[in-house]
C-alpha cells in the first residue's frame, strides 16, 4: 500500500488507517477478522477515541489484538480524548458529549484509561478530540509534557481544529502538532470549494475553516480524513445513494477501469490530492476493508479527479 510521511517526521505509515469507532459492538472473533483483514491489506495505522462505544471499542481492540496473532509493533496506534460523555444522548455506537475537558488531569487520566483498555504500554499519537472553547493552552502543554516524559505518548495532534485554534495551541506546546482530523470526501468538499471560489459571492466562496487545507500543507500537518464515504455528519453514505446518481455512475466507471470497488475509487480520489492526506476507514467488514484499501494503490488522472468532483455536484467558477 502507498505510504504517507506523517507530519514533519520520518514516520512512514499506510495511506489508509483503520478507525475502530464501531469495533465495540463486535464479538471478539469478528474484531479479530477486521484486524487481520486490515493487516493483510497493508494497513498499519489504528485510530481510536476514548468515547467510542463508551470505551468498549478499545477494550475489544485490545482483546482482539492479543487473539489475532498480530503484534503491538504491527501497528501505529492513535487515540483521542477530551470529550465528557453524555449518557442521556448516547446509545449503541453513537456517543455524544455533554462538554469538553482539556484539563491536565483529565488528559492524563484519559491516556491512562486508553492504555489500560487497549492493554498496551504507549500510544504513538494522542489527539485532542474537537476544540474546547475553554481550553487553556498552558495546561494542555503541561499535560503533553507529562505524557511524553512518562513514555506514554510519542506524538500529539488535534481533531477538527481551525487554523487559529491550531496556532493558539501550537504557540504554547513544545511538541509539533502532527495531525488534524477533518471530515473530507468527494461529497464533503468545503476545504476545496472555498479555495476555488476566491473573490466570489456564492455560497461555495465561504471559507468556514480559515484555509485549513493550504495551512496544513504549508506547515506539514497530516490531515486525517474521516467519513470518506459520507456526505454529511449523520445523513448517510453517498455510495449507492440515489441522491448521487452521477457520482455513483462516475465511481463505477472508474472502478471498472481500475479493477477496484466504488469505495476504492472514493479513497483514491482523496489520496490524489497533493496534501499528503491519510484516510480513516471506519468499516469493520473485512471485505469492505480490503476493497476500500485497494483504492490506495490507484492513481487517478487529474481529469478523473475533476470528473468525480463535478459528478458530486460541484463546479468551477
Amino acid at each position: 500500500m502507498k505510504q504517507r510521511q506523517l507530519g514533519n517526521t520520518n514516520w512512514q505509515a499506510s495511506a489508509v488507517a483503520l478507525g475502530i469507532m464501531r469495533m465495540g459492538v463486535l464479538e471478539q472473533a469478528d474484531a479479530v477478522k477486521a484486524l487481520q483483514a486490515a493487516h493483510e491489506a497493508g494497513i498499519n495505522y489504528i485510530d481510536s477515541a476514548d468515547i467510542y462505544v463508551n470505551g468498549q471499542s478499545e477494550k475489544t481492540f485490545g482483546a482482539a489484538l492479543k487473539a489475532s496473532g498480530l503484534k503491538r509493533d504491527d501497528f501505529y496506534i492513535q487515540s483521542k480524548g477530551g470529550i465528557i460523555v453524555d449518557p442521556q444522548r448516547s446509545h449503541d455506537d453513537l456517543v455524544f458529549g455533554k462538554r469538553y475537558d482539556f484539563s491536565k488531569q483529565h488528559l492524563i487520566d484519559a491516556v491512562d484509561g486508553i492504555l489500560e483498555r487497549m492493554n498496551i504500554d504507549y500510544l504513538d499519537a494522542f489527539l485532542l478530540h474537537r476544540p474546547d472553547p475553554l481550553m487553556e493552552p498552558a495546561e494542555i502543554a503541561d499535560a503533553f509534557d507529562t505524557l511524553q516524559r512518562s513514555g506514554k505518548v510519542r506524538h500529539f495532534g488535534v481533531s477538527n481544529f481551525n487554523v487559529q485554534q491550531y496556532l493558539m495551541l501550537q504557540d504554547v506546546v513544545d511538541q509539533k502538532l502532527m495531525f488534524n482530523q477533518l471530515q473530507f470526501s468527494a461529497a464533503h468538499t468545503g476545504m476545496i470549494d472555498a479555495g476555488l471560489h476566491v473573490n466570489m459571492t456564492d455560497s461555495r466562496s465561504i471559507d468556514h475553516d480559515g484555509g485549513i487545507l493550504e495551512f496544513s500543507r504549508r506547515h506539514h500537518v497530516t490531515i486525517q480524513a474521516w467519513s470518506p464515504f459520507q456526505y454529511g455528519l449523520f445523513e448517510g453514505m453517498f455510495i449507492n445513494d440515489p441522491k448521487y446518481p452521477e457520482l455513483n455512475q462516475k465511481l463505477q466507471e472508474l472502478a471498472d477501469k481500475y479493477g477496484v470497488s466504488k469505495n476504492g475509487i472514493a479513497i483514491a480520489w482523496i489520496l490524489r490530492h497533493p496534501a499528503n492526506i491519510q484516510v480513516l476507514l471506519g468499516t469493520m467488514n473485512p471485505t469492505h476493508i480490503k476493497d476500500s484499501a485497494a483504492g490506495a494503490d490507484v492513481t487517478l488522472t487529474k481529469q478523473e479527479w475533476y470528473d468525480i468532483y463535478f459528478a458530486a455536484g460541484n463546479d468551477l467558477p
